[in-house]
C-alpha cells in the first residue's frame, strides 16, 4: 500500500485531503509545514507527497525544489494543491518539479484520481 504525505496547515483542509486519501485505500501521514515535511521525510520517504504552496516557515516551492534536488527524494511525485490557481502559479509550480498542480477548491475525484496516476507511474 502506498503512503502519501500531506503537507497542509489548514487544519480543515489537511482533514479533508487526508480523509478522501484514506477513502482510497492509501496510508496518509501529515506535516503542517514545509520544514515539519522535509523533517517526516528524512526519516520516512513516503511515495507522493501533497504539497500546499503558502505554509508558515517554509513555502511549498522550497519544499519541491529540495526534494527534486536530493538523489534520496527526486523520484517522489509531487502534487502541488494550492488556492493560487492562476496559470502564472501553475507554471511556476511546474517549474520547481511538482508533477501535477491542483488549484483549490479541487474536485476530490480530481485529486485522488492525479495521486493514483502518479502511483501507477
Amino acid at each position: 500500500m502506498s503512503t502519501v504525505l500531506v503537507v497542509e496547515d489548514s487544519v480543515t483542509q489537511r482533514e479533508m485531503i487526508t480523509d478522501l486519501l484514506k477513502g482510497s485505500g492509501l496510508t496518509v501521514t501529515v506535516a503542517a509545514d514545509g520544514v515539519e515535511a522535509l523533517e517526516h521525510i528524512q526519516g520516512k520517504c513516503p511515495d507522493l507527497v501533497v504539497l500546499d504552496i503558502v505554509m508558515p516557515r517554509m513555502n511549498g516551492y522550497e519544499v519541491c525544489r529540495r526534494l527534486k534536488a536530493d538523489p534520496k527524494t527526486q523520484g517522489v511525485p509531487v502534487v502541488m494543491c494550492s488556492s493560487k490557481g492562476e496559470e502564472f502559479d501553475r507554471y511556476w509550480g511546474m517549474k520547481q518539479g511538482a508533477d501535477a498542480y491542483i488549484a483549490k477548491p479541487f474536485q476530490p475525484t480530481e485529486l485522488v484520481g492525479t495521486v493514483k496516476q502518479l502511483l501507477r507511474g
